[in-house]
């Protein structure tokens, strides 16, 4: 058996590529040959959502651990390596075991068909069945009603982030269906804290509730989070009280904080509590890479003059461009922002870009390295330029951000953004 769990995950991939086929059969024979580790797990929060839901379940790990709480954690996709979608107690997987249960389940599956995220996603189950746990946090791969991690009969919990236009290729090409597919997470007896929607998207979630005996826990009719000057403030029909500032930047994350404490309140039915000061220091310990993430170390930084600051995101759909605007447009009041970017050919580029071209002086714009989808970076630029910005190509991030700096005359910021594939590639390649 393998220690390193490379070989295996690339022998996966090749003999059943990442190739996105909704369904739940073939899982659903897979775990059944592996003794159905799904249905031994501990109390589960399911999430769904089209942006936040990896800061919402970062949120609910911080805050489930500063509670002494053991909690087992899948998230996807990964940054670096694929070992950061599985948390067991709070650990990332180590390779050993890792590549133990891959090939279990490689050898259960016995060469039938099947996706990578599907066979990965057994793996996690497994994982999670063998250790003990308070509370397993589940994050949808892409949609809900038909994602892997949709086998749990009832789930303690439930949390739908906010639902926009993504993925319209395999969910539908209306907020309609794609808020169809999300709510496929919603099961009778379960309770769903759902964060503020748009009006179709929020007709769908309540209709697929009523049909299945689920009950929601709204944002705005039953709960809320407010932002102030110096902090945050929780509040609902059990009470309200003071948060600090969340350590994850950007108006949008005092929404993701705030789903993560109503679905909190909701697993407190279930006999899971956890106190107001354990919320309060998990929102100051968040950790979640990639997200409005300061660089302050490694060669890209070391390349820029003294002054600057360096921000990651992975953000990659117009309601992430957005957000990122959102902050940007604060950044522009301080000092000049440019942006480095790359994408994939499945994403709304000048959706992505509208929202931030207005705060950008210019923008450096590449092909993702080693990703088969990426858009070629003259095809982005010229995006860019229709928006009104200007744009140039570099070859990769370290020549972008050696340009910007070169020809800025005071001190800026650079926002390296547009796809989870290209935040992965810059924090491996600067340590």
């Amino acid at each position: 058996m393998s220690v390193n769990p490379g070989p295996i995950l690339e022998r996966l991939t090749r003999l059943h590529p990442k190739v996105i086929d909704l369904s739940l059969g073939r899982i659903e024979r897979l775990l059944g040959r592996l003794d159905e580790p799904h249905l031994k797990l501990a109390p589960v929060v399911h999430v769904a959502g089209t942006n936040g839901k990896g800061s919402t379940v970062a949120f609910l790990r911080a805050m489930l651990e500063a509670a002494g709480r053991r909690v087992h954690v899948y998230t996807s996709p990964h940054l670096v390596r694929f070992n950061e979608r599985i948390r067991v107690g709070g650990a990332i997987i180590g390779d050993a075991e890792l590549s133990a249960l891959l090939e279990e389940c490689e050898t259960a599956n016995a060469g039938e068909p099947i996706t990578f995220f599907e066979i990965t996603t057994a793996a996690a189950f497994l994982a999670f069945a063998r250790a003990p746990a308070d509370v397993v946090l589940l994050e949808t791969g892409l949609g809900g009603r038909l994602d892997a991690t949709n086998l749990i009969p009832r789930p303690a919990a439930c949390a739908i982030t906010p639902v926009s236009m993504d993925h319209q290729f395999y969910l539908g090409n209306t907020l309609a269906k794609i808020a169809g597919e999300k709510a496929g997470i919603l099961k009778a007896g379960t309770p769903c804290a759902v964060a503020a929607q748009n009006l179709e998207a929020f007709a769908v979630i309540d209709e697929r509730a009523r049909a299945v005996g689920a009950d929601l826990f709204l944002e705005r009719r039953d709960w809320t989070m407010t932002r102030r000057e110096n902090g945050l403030g929780y509040a609902d029909g059990e009470g309200r009280f003071a948060l600090p500032l969340p350590a994850l930047p950007g108006a949008h994350q005092t929404g993701n904080a705030g789903l993560a404490v109503a679905a909190l309140r909701l697993l407190a039915r279930s006999g899971i509590s956890v106190a107001d000061t354990a919320i309060a220091e998990g929102l100051t310990r968040v950790e979640w890479p990639a997200r409005l993430q300061r660089l302050t170390r490694g060669p890209l930084v070391a390349a820029l003059p003294p002054g600057w600051e360096l921000w990651l995101d992975g953000g990659h759909n117009p309601a992430a461009g957005e957000a990122l605007a959102a902050h940007a447009a604060q950044w522009a009041r301080e000092r000049p922002m440019y942006l480095v970017f790359g994408m994939i050919n499945t994403k709304d580029i000048a959706g992505f870009l509208a929202p931030l071209a207005p705060f950008a002086r210019s923008a450096r714009a590449l092909a993702i390295p080693n990703e088969a989808n990426a858009v070629p970076a003259e095809t982005l630029a010229q995006a860019a330029r229709g928006l009104g910005l200007a744009a140039e190509t570099a070859p990769d991030a370290a020549a972008a951000v050696a340009a910007l700096a070169a020809r800025a005359p005071e001190p800026a910021r650079v926002l390296i953004c547009g796809s989870l594939y290209l935040a992965g590639t810059i924090l491996a390649d600067n340590g």
